[in-house]
């Protein structure tokens, strides 16, 4: 029975790793890993903390919490949960991450076109709207062969992947090269920052609920064993992402002496093909492609499920055709201009899912009073939207970019920190003097 329990929850914890595993779990460790040098280890450091640790957190928040993302969020009001929760869907839905699954599977495939046509926003067009459409199909009409493809391209890309690593330790690309900048004054807070883009903290605050049902679906009543259970899955899929980044740093720490890229989707093609040659590159690329295709299937259809629930009378066929209509569009920006596009809303967004997530861990150390939540998003918010506005170059005055500029760590990228301390322990304050007035007042009457 016990062994029955084990081989549950290793097959949720794998499930999990699928549903974390998409385009930005490929294409920003090789990238962080080019730009820091021999910086790397600091830098990893920082991302494995926002890449790995935080999603596990948000996992267990949320089993935790009893709840889910709109439950935790709700807690400082009704419609800011609404708000927010619709927010991360569309993130990780048709602004951002659904169109990202199309362009990196394009760059990847893109380095066997001709050069006469390399530069040419054509061929993008096509091979997207080929993507979306074939991604739109299997949505509307749900089969097997998603779960097929599911289980069977998962271990396939995570052998690829240890397969590369093996390659470049017996035959080493070359050395850790001179780190950029910013990897040479701030790489742990610069990883750190960089781990916001794979978005699966934002990810695991909606799959957390996925995990809970799973778990409750293979017999499991007690509330503590659910959380324990969910714990466990969330280690098994923590250490796999673990090991897909540092492989994956480390080849393109190592990558320096095949030319600089504008991204990680051209780093992990030149990575393949140096390692394997063009027969190896194209495996790679196929396989990668089919696991974005599985990935984009899995959040075109959890938005479109998402979005029908909460918009009336919108059928969920016409949120579907409408969420990767949208997400075509975008996905024709190109992978470069989409990270760009991204940098800016996830800075302004990341702190306030991480703030919520340690607040639903203290909840009854500071006995659930709402005033905890209110001071603590809006001291944090107030500093990463002001961060989001510096990462899209639109930063205020300069007058009040001095006074942020104050605050320890802002030019670091964690100057929201401190204010979200800073505002639990005044929320916390304000319940208490709130909770004793009322208690106060029931005495007298």
């Amino acid at each position: 029975m016990k062994e029955q329990s084990e081989n549950n929850v290793l097959s949720i914890g794998l499930m999990l790793f699928a549903l974390f595993f998409g385009a930005g779990n490929l294409i920003f460790p090789p990238f962080l890993g080019q730009a820091a040098g021999d910086h790397f280890w600091t830098a990893i450091l920082g991302f494995l903390i926002t890449g790995v640790g935080l999603p596990l957190l948000g996992v267990v928040a949320v089993a935790y919490s009893g709840g889910s993302l709109q439950t935790i969020a709700g807690k400082i009001h009704p419609k800011f949960g609404i708000f927010f929760t619709f927010l991360v869907y569309l993130v990780i839905g048709p602004l951002f991450a659904l169109p990202r699954t199309g362009t990196v599977s394009f760059e990847l495939m893109s380095g066997f076109l001709p050069d006469s046509l390399k530069g040419e926003n054509w061929p993008l067009i096509v091979y997207t709207f080929l993507y979306f459409a074939v991604t739109l199909w299997l949505s509307i009409n749900p089969s097997k062969l998603v779960d097929i493809i599911g289980k069977i391209l998962t271990p396939i890309l995570f052998i690829a992947i240890t397969l590369l690593f093996i390659k470049g330790l017996i035959t080493p690309i070359g050395d850790f090269g001179q780190p950029t900048e910013l990897y040479a004054k701030h790489s742990f807070f610069k990883g750190f920052v960089e781990g916001y883009l794979t978005m699966d903290t934002l990810g695991a605050l909606v799959f957390g609920i996925v995990v809970v049902q799973a778990v409750k679906e293979r017999g499991v009543t007690d509330p503590k064993q659910i959380s324990f259970n969910t714990v466990k899955a969330g280690i098994i899929a923590a250490l796999g992402l673990a090991f897909v980044y540092l492989v994956l740093g480390y080849l393109g720490a190592t990558s320096q002496s095949l030319g600089s890229a504008e991204n990680g989707g051209q780093i992990l093609s030149k990575v393949s093909y140096h390692l394997f040659g063009g027969a190896g590159a194209i495996l790679l690329s196929v396989v990668v492609t089919l696991a974005c295709l599985t990935t984009s299937i899995g959040l075109s259809t959890a938005c479109a499920q998402y979005f029908s629930e909460r918009i009336p009378k919108a059928s969920y066929n016409m949120m579907l055709i409408i969420t990767i209509g949208f997400s075509l569009v975008v996905a024709n920006f190109g992978l470069t201009q989409l990270i760009s596009f991204s940098v800016p809303v996830l800075v302004a967004v990341y702190p306030v899912a991480i703030a919520l997530i340690f607040l639903s861990f203290l909840d009854r150390v500071f006995r659930g009073y709402s005033q905890v939540y209110i001071c603590t998003i809006m001291a944090t918010a107030l500093v990463s939207v002001v961060d989001g506005l510096k990462a899209a170059h639109l930063e205020p005055g300069s007058s009040i970019m001095n006074l942020y500029g104050q605050l320890p760590l802002f030019n670091e990228g964690m100057g929201w920190l401190i204010p979200a301390v800073a505002g639990m322990l005044f929320g916390y304050l304000w319940g208490l003097l709130k909770h004793s007035s009322s208690m106060d007042k029931v005495m007298e009457s």
